[in-house]
């Protein structure tokens, strides 16, 4: 079967009218994607207290560590293909009812993940200096974004690892796991990151990379109690045993026929960002500064969608797998309502509050006015992309990455191009 097409085509299947009424489809959407609202936002706030305690170092260091946050954005995006592969397929055969091969997939995602990371492991160990350099920033910030890309890069395998979980127990129906050991792993970082930027509770002083530093030792604890999870079983989906391990190229080829479109396109949306934050960086550092804290807040704002996508491809690979495409079209529906109130309400709040937000990043005048700028102009976006991305993860439920592909990477770029016209042709900045 080729599994980059809609299942929901080629079943040849007629739909079918479904008992569940949209009343227990509402219940079933919210109670998967709260949770993993409340995961992301717990992975976001990583990124959001190191970003606060790195601050207090100074415009400076803060843009030189989002520069490497934004180049990591692309290379999570590379290794994105085995989690939105594995978590479409272990869906799909947990509709079926087929446990067993829901196991294999989990344990060929956990491999190929790994051996995928491990080429862009030694490119980022190996050029961190030349990958850092193009944001054109002075010397000093450019060193400590490269000390941050290594260390970073060098603990890839980990969070590749973490996420690939995550992704899998989503697919098998399970998203509070994930959002609890967000949790815990929320609290080991704020303890590290804290002791090693500024030497405290006993441990040594490493200024901006102990920021890097605290948030790999956080994910390492958080993988571990994953892992353990996965091994002891989720809904009759195990790890356990020898069996499955040796990579197999049939499934690779499934997961990557699926993940790489989706893979591809948050790769080219991730360019499309950091090749704004590029431009940006050609205003200066206090730009850049305010330009990564915006793209900070503007993450939170995206957690109502990201959350109720996810949801919408779980659900929607579930209800595929067991031959019931009405009931994939009202998931994604409901998910898409869902994701349309919480952001239009999150909107609101960015519009009015806008400096008040960027004010709990860094108290520098200039940051907070550009910020905050940015940040409204970003909140009038919010109802576009809660319809956009939440059809987009209901597609992929059904196995069609393409589309997305299409469609997302083409509304990016035009921002970039436009972005570029007006800040820098236009001199809007």
């Amino acid at each position: 079967m080729d599994t980059t097409k809609p299942l929901i085509a080629e079943s040849g299947l007629p739909e079918i009218v479904l008992p569940a009424s949209i009343a227990s489809l509402r219940r079933r959407v919210f109670d998967l994607a709260w949770p993993v609202i409340g995961e992301n936002f717990l992975q976001t706030m990583l990124g959001i207290v190191d970003t606060i305690m790195v601050a207090r170092l100074g415009p400076g260091a803060l843009a030189g560590v989002g520069a490497a946050i934004q180049l990591m954005f692309f290379v999570i995006s590379a290794l994105s293909a085995t989690s939105v592969g594995s978590s479409v397929l272990v869906a799909q055969a947990v509709g079926a009812q087929d446990l067993d091969q829901a196991s294999r997939l989990a344990k060929q995602s956990l491999v190929w993940s790994v051996i995928i990371s491990i080429p862009l492991l030694l490119i980022g160990l190996i050029a961190a200096e030349p990958l850092i350099g193009i944001f054109g920033m002075e010397p000093e910030y450019t060193q400590i974004g490269a000390d941050y890309l290594r260390v970073t890069m060098g603990t890839l395998s980990v969070l590749t690892l973490m996420l690939l979980g995550s992704g899998v127990l989503r697919g098998i129906g399970d998203s509070r796991t994930p959002m609890l050991i967000a949790l815990f792993a929320n609290v080991i970082n704020v303890i590290f990151t804290y002791g090693l930027i500024f030497g405290e509770l006993g441990m040594p002083e490493l200024g901006a990379v102990g920021s890097a530093w605290g948030t790999f030792i956080s994910r390492v604890f958080g993988f571990g109690i994953l892992f353990w999870v996965m091994w002891r079983g989720v809904k009759g989906v195990s790890i356990r045993g020898a069996d499955g391990w040796w990579p197999d190229w049939k499934l690779a080829r499934q997961i990557l026929n699926i993940g790489i479109p989706a893979a591809t396109e948050q790769m080219l949306n991730s360019v499309g960002f950091l090749t704004m934050s590029i431009v940006v960086a050609q205003l200066g550092t206090l730009a850049l500064a305010a330009h990564r804290v915006a793209l900070n807040a503007m993450s939170v704002s995206f957690l109502p969608g990201m959350g109720f996508a996810l949801a919408a491809t779980a659900l929607v690979g579930q209800s595929i797998g067991a031959r019931r495409p009405d009931e994939a079209k009202a998931v994604t529906r409901i998910a898409a309502q869902w994701a349309l109130v919480w952001m239009c309400a999150l909107a609101v709040v960015f519009f009015f509050f806008a400096e008040q937000i960027i004010a709990i990043f860094t108290p520098d005048p200039t940051v907070v006015a550009l910020g905050g700028a940015g940040l409204r102009a970003i909140a009038l976006t919010q109802p576009f992309w809660a319809i956009s991305m939440v059809n987009s993860g209901g597609l992929r439920g059904t196995g069609n990455t393409q589309y997305p592909l299409r469609v997302g990477t083409s509304g990016i770029w035009a921002a970039v191009i436009l972005g570029r016209s007006l800040s820098t042709h236009l001199g809007v900045g």
